[in-house]
């Protein structure tokens, strides 16, 4: 275990990522083919906010002083309206604000009368009827969210598209769009598998995690960037071995943001669920703690290897990867593990001597010489 733990800080190469790449394509496949089956399928379990229906509100805490269980308010809602069941009943915050709440289908008039003096009866909360509230949610309020919702995630692409093409090259930007369409397809895939509600602070969490995945795609490509310049004129890696060795380079760093990121939605899932009961801020929290951590495997396993695929259709890289080939059979020493550092020869100390100059003219400022500088330049010639 130790030695895996160097290699990921030491960042040599040594987990063959993009060599592995047909394999990574295979498990992302399946999982994106069972979480699309399960949305065209099994569907999603919509909150009263998208389909519409009536909302009852009531303290948690009966006259008594005892907490009313949401069960007990379950076995009223079905003995109070026969054949109907409510769509969720949840507790929801804590203390002197904590209070139940129901939500079903729409119910008319009669039938929210008829609920809530059945609750007042057999639950007794705190304040009587009067302290039982309902409430009609129309549909429309959450097809205009999920209207808008679609709105931005289409601008998002477009503007996602436009930056990285400019800023780096179009091959990353197919890359990464794809690791982002594979991200909210199997965060969407999840919700729906496990049944998850949801609501319109889901759909606002959905595009909150889209920046994350892409920073951190974003991170190893600009180290692909630095790994691949002037490549063409060397023979020391191939495309897809300098790509790797990006990877492995940012490796430890993906990790950690990744943990450090996740750890306060974490916390966020617990004070919601464990303090402030259900709600928005468990919404919000459970689709980012799902989207980022989908977000850092694709960023890893899935971007990349894509733009070394796109990368390889290229002539000129085809032909750098042969030239590549030819050097390491005419070496004499051990052959070069695929990414990782090779042996010395003649083009491989050339080969590093280029890859030095290309980091030093990347990394150091270029100074403009001024017009004192060359009054004050020595010239050879005696003063007299």
């Amino acid at each position: 275990m130790s030695s895996v733990f160097s290699r990921l800080y030491v960042g040599n190469g040594a987990f063959d990522i993009v060599g592995k790449r047909t394999r990574w394509y295979i498990v992302s496949g399946i999982i994106l083919l069972v979480c699309i089956g399960s949305m065209v399928f099994k569907g999603f379990n919509f909150g009263i906010d998208f389909e519409g229906g009536t909302k009852i509100s009531m303290p948690s805490v009966s006259t008594s002083g005892q907490t009313i269980s949401t069960a007990t308010v379950e076995d009223v809602y079905a003995k109070a309206l026969p054949g109907k069941k409510p769509t969720a009943v949840q507790a929801v915050g804590s203390g002197a604000s904590a209070s139940i709440q129901i939500k079903s289908s729409a119910l008319n008039i009669a039938e929210v009368a008829t609920l809530k003096t059945a609750l007042a009866q057999d639950t007794q909360p705190q304040g009587g009827q009067t302290a039982i509230s309902d409430s009609a949610v129309s549909a429309s309020w959450g097809g205009e969210i999920s209207g808008k919702a679609l709105w931005a995630l289409f601008w998002f692409f477009v503007a996602v598209t436009i930056f990285l093409v400019f800023y780096f090259e179009w091959q990353m930007a197919v890359g990464a769009l794809v690791a982002v369409f594979h991200d909210v397809i199997i965060t969407a895939g999840v919700y729906s598998l496990l049944g998850f509600e949801v609501t319109p602070a889901t759909v606002i969490g959905l595009l909150t995690i889209l920046g994350f995945s892409l920073y951190d795609t974003v991170v190893v490509f600009d180290k692909v960037k630095e790994n691949t310049r002037g490549l063409l004129g060397l023979t020391r890696r191939t495309y897809a071995e300098a790509s790797n060795l990006a990877l492995n380079q940012t490796l430890m760093r993906s990790i950690n943001t990744s943990l450090i990121a996740l750890l306060p939605v974490i916390g966020l899932l617990v004070v919601g669920v464990g303090i402030l009961g259900v709600g928005t801020l468990q919404d919000l929290a459970l689709v980012q703690l799902v989207g980022m951590f989908i977000g850092a495997l694709s960023s890893i396993f899935l971007a990349t290897p894509v733009l070394v695929d796109l990368k390889m259709r290229d002539p000129k890289y085809i032909a750098q990867a042969k030239r590549v080939a030819a050097r390491r059979a005419k070496a004499t020493g051990p052959q070069v593990a695929e990414g990782i550092e090779s042996v010395d020869d003649e083009a491989l100390n050339a080969d590093l001597r280029k890859e030095e100059a290309y980091a030093a003219a990347a990394s150091v400022p270029h100074r403009t010489a001024k017009a004192g500088d060359a009054r004050r330049r020595p010239t050879g010639k005696r003063q007299r």
